[in-house]
């Protein structure tokens, strides 16, 4: 028997007036954090929310999340968060499909207007009754008209709450993977998964009496919510909140804030060096001799931003590897092993990896190359109501990653090459064929290709490679501009090449190795 939101509750009991999260001035403490998590669930189950069902949250990393996710834990219910940068056709088919009861949804912003786009997506899920719009004060800035603000809707709602004990093995969460072909899957993760992988995780990086976090990763995805939410306020650390990156914000929360635990994607690493050598009046030595861990993961870290980083820091960049479907820790360096640049690690305690052919075999060896299989208990249940696809990556309890890999003599991991055709953007996974599907609704598209080409900044770039319709005049700023408004800020394409072939295999495959080597 087990929930989730134990994590919370246990380090509410022990430490209720420490800052639980901190977001500008605003400091909310255990206690506090924990009695609107309860206020959330008891407004659930007043709704006919029920133990099993799905209630999907979308919402930026403001102190409103961790109180919705644990809430809707804590009713016994299904956390499906969703990224917040979903245009509304694609919340329509994340609510729909995870059948989902209820949505929570953060009135957003002029620059980011998912309310605008949650409510219109909520509108097309017929069997979604209930849309609360969450606000990010008393007073509703960007609301979406007719929607119930989540403030109205808590009301007099106790703040107390017998939380639902689950199964270990029933569903906690479901998070949103494309894997590499057709539309978003959701990985069930069970609370077992996910209560051990958070403790898992600070097992990794050691407990200290009062760790505090910079968490500017965001909290909707598995990264930002095991590594750092589960596992930080498993251990009753603070977290102090950062809604959207900004390097030079992020370096003057490490100095104010005190910050001993930092993580995030290589673009962030890259970032706040770059924020170091602008701004002289950042104290480094004072950031350094707090910064006790600096974890790294979606994307490989260059050599020379750890060597810089920890010159400049004090601190070695630790880094990781897993997926949404291993919840998602599987490997971690070992500091206690001398912890090598390039490396994701190796597994991590409960956990098993080996190197596999296209038939299961497993392959030996130093320097071998093959798909990355992981056992253990960070593996998903499996595809929400997809059992053809999960049998295609999942059997004998090892789940198949897609990810090609070595293995050095010592046991250490390094990552060859992504699976297939997979887009790493800014940390972001962008999967090139539900893209193409989007492209290929344009009336002026005939064929779209879509592959990653390098990127300063970003690490790739989305680029799509169209064949126009015969007699269309239709010009790249204006297929951007269309991109734009039909798919998520981090999915559509930047740059559109115009051709009249593409390279295919006989079977009339596209060759995309081919197109990506091109000038």
């Amino acid at each position: 028997m087990l929930n989730l939101a134990t994590l919370l509750e246990d380090s509410a009991r022990r430490h209720p007036d420490r800052d639980a999260v901190v977001l500008g001035t605003t400091r909310l403490d255990y206690r506090s954090l924990d009695a609107l998590a309860n206020q959330v669930a008891n407004l659930l189950v007043s709704r006919g929310v029920r133990p099993g069902d799905k209630v999907a949250l979308s919402c930026p990393n403001t102190p409103q999340f961790p109180a919705v996710y644990y809430g809707i834990l804590k009713a016994g219910a299904v956390v499906v968060p969703l990224n917040v940068m979903l245009k509304a056709r694609e919340v329509a088919y994340h609510l729909t499909d995870s059948e989902a009861k209820a949505y929570f949804c953060f009135e957003g912003t002029p620059e980011l207007p998912m309310g605008a786009e949650g409510w219109k997506g909520f509108q097309q899920a017929a069997g979604c009754d209930t849309f609360l719009a969450i606000t990010a004060g008393p007073v509703p800035q960007h609301a979406p008209e007719g929607a119930e603000l989540l403030t109205s809707a808590l009301g007099e709602q106790p703040t107390s709450f017998d939380t639902v004990v689950r199964e270990a093995t029933d569903s906690a969460v479901i998070l949103y993977t494309s894997g590499t072909t057709g539309h978003p899957k959701g990985a069930e993760l069970s609370h077992a998964n996910l209560v051990l992988n958070a403790l898992t995780c600070n097992r990794q990086f050691g407990v200290v009496d009062h760790d505090v976090h910079l968490v500017t990763l965001p909290l909707f995805h598995s990264f930002g919510s095991t590594v750092q939410m589960n596992a930080g306020l498993g251990v009753g650390a603070t977290l102090v909140l950062l809604p959207r990156f900004d390097a030079g914000q992020a370096l003057a929360l490490l100095e104010r804030e005190k910050v001993t635990f930092f993580a995030g994607v290589p673009t962030m690493y890259w970032g706040l060096l770059g924020a170091l050598a602008r701004d002289a009046d950042v104290d480094v030595d004072a950031i350094a001799a707090r910064l006790r861990v600096a974890v790294s993961g979606g994307a490989s870290l260059p050599v020379e931003i750890i060597r810089e980083f920890r010159d400049r820091f004090g601190v070695q960049v630790l880094e990781g590897y897993g997926l949404s479907e291993t919840s998602p820790l599987a490997t971690f360096a070992d500091p206690a092993r001398d912890p090598r640049p390039g490396s994701i690690g190796v597994p991590v305690w409960g956990v098993e990896c080996r190197l596999v052919d296209e038939d299961w075999n497993t392959l030996e060896g130093a320097d071998v190359v093959g798909e990355i299989a992981v056992k253990g208990h960070n593996v998903m249940k499996g595809y929400h109501n997809r059992p053809e696809a999960t049998a295609e990556v999942m059997r004998d309890g090892w789940f198949r990653t897609g990810d090609l890999a070595r293995r050095d003599e010592d046991g250490f991991y390094y990552i060859v090459d992504r699976a297939k055709d997979l887009i790493i953007r800014g940390g972001f996974n962008v999967y090139p064929r539900e893209v193409e599907e989007v492209l290929m609704t344009h009336a002026d598209v005939s064929l779209a290709a879509v592959i990653g080409v390098p990127h300063d900044s970003h690490g790739e770039e989305v680029k799509a490679v169209v064949i126009p319709r015969e007699g269309a005049a239709v010009t790249e700023g204006e297929l951007l501009a269309w991109g734009k408004e039909q798919m998520a800020a981090y999915k559509y394409p930047r740059i559109v090449e115009f051709v009249d072939t593409l390279p295919m295999t006989a079977t009339g495959k596209i060759l995309k190795r081919e197109l990506a080597a091109r000038p």
